[in-house]
């Protein structure tokens, strides 16, 4: 079962809670399930080699990642 289902499970079951993914693909099971479902994101910025998070609740999916950046920290060529 595919981390969309077990959501839609824990929804039809009647689940309140929290999940925290990296899978932009889960994010569309808001538009399938309407107000049962809602995005959230905070964002985060990388300074002087550190991760600083903002620890901000806003709405919608992060439109930016940081995997790229956390790469190239490390000295990879990317």
């Amino acid at each position: 079962m595919g981390s969309a289902a077990v959501v839609r499970s824990l929804i039809e079951a009647g689940a309140i809670g929290l999940v925290t993914t990296h899978d932009l693909a889960l994010s569309r099971t808001a538009d399938e399930l309407g107000d049962r479902v809602i995005n959230m994101h905070f964002e985060d910025t990388l300074e002087d080699g550190e991760l600083i998070f903002d620890y901000l609740v806003k709405p919608g999916v992060v439109q930016r990642g940081n995997a790229l950046d956390l790469m190239r920290s490390i000295g990879l060529d990317v």
